[in-house]
């Protein structure tokens, strides 16, 4: 089944070493990265950032254009991993991006960010549309001058979920001639269309984020046509979701994205190229 062959192909692989591969072929076929180690459930914060400092220092050492995402429930949320990791990139040159996990880790993830603005390290968060307190969020990161995501969200909102496109759209709206950058993180090609035009129209810098083992050329035919960068989001590791079945679910149109993409071949794990 084609949803499942997606589904298999959602990480780069369990090693660092197939994700920094998966970035370098991107990079060859234009796109910038950001790579994601996924921890296994119960794991020690202490091994956590341990694979987050080797990501660091194996990015920083294959000079690929990538920065480091983040779990924070991850670590603990302990300012002292934090800090560490925010050293670690300052001095490699590495940016170090916050994931969103469960809405009622925002507001401890986004304390965390804020009280690593005096490193000197570039910082971003992730914004769901699903959260009603997305929005809120938006705010602190427009005033700490974040680097934006934003996503429709995985998540449901347990006090008041939004409809995530229009959730995605309200906070593209609210960033929009404020943020320092945007990352526009749909593979739905009518919503990043309608994102760009928004940021461009105030001068927002932006580029589209794609997640690895989903389709990808639908999105990348409308970053070409606003000109905007691609970065390529590149998880590793052993706890990994079924994205590509979820989103399958929930919207049957990517199933034909998923076909057009077997068809017509993708470069990045096998290499022919997406």
């Amino acid at each position: 089944m084609l949803v499942n062959r997606a589904a298999r192909s959602y990480v780069a692989g369990t090693q660092l070493s197939d994700a920094i591969r998966v970035a370098q072929s991107a990079e060859r076929e234009g796109m910038s990265s950001t790579i994601a180690y996924w921890n296994d459930r119960g794991e020690d914060p202490e091994d956590v950032h341990r694979a987050y400092v080797s990501t660091i220092d194996r990015v920083a050492d294959a000079g690929t254009r990538t920065y480091l995402s983040v779990k924070a429930p991850a670590l603990s949320m302990s300012q002292r991993l934090a800090d560490a990791l925010a050293t670690r990139c300052r001095d490699r040159g590495i940016g170090l991006h916050f994931d969103s996990l469960g809405a009622e880790k925002q507001a401890p993830t986004f304390d965390l960010i804020e009280r690593l603005a005096p490193s000197g390290v570039t910082l971003g968060c992730t914004l769901p549309g699903r959260f009603s307190r997305s929005v809120n969020d938006a705010e602190r990161a427009v005033a700490q001058r974040l680097r934006v995501r934003v996503v429709k969200g995985q998540w449901e909102d347990p006090e008041r979920d939004i409809e995530p496109r229009v959730g995605f759209m309200a906070l593209i709206d609210r960033l929009a001639g404020r943020a320092a950058h945007v990352a526009v993180a749909t593979h739905d090609p009518e919503l990043a269309g309608a994102a760009f035009a928004k940021l461009a129209a105030q001068g927002t810098p932006a580029e589209l984020e794609l997640l690895f083992g989903l389709p990808v050329h639908r999105a990348r035919d409308v970053a070409r046509r606003w000109n905007v960068p691609v970065r390529l989001y590149v998880p590793y590791g052993h706890a990994w979701l079924p994205y590509a079945l979820s989103a399958a679910r929930k919207n049957p149109r990517v199933l034909l994205w998923i076909l057009e993409d077997v068809v017509r071949g993708r470069a990045l794990r096998g290499g022919n190229g997406p």
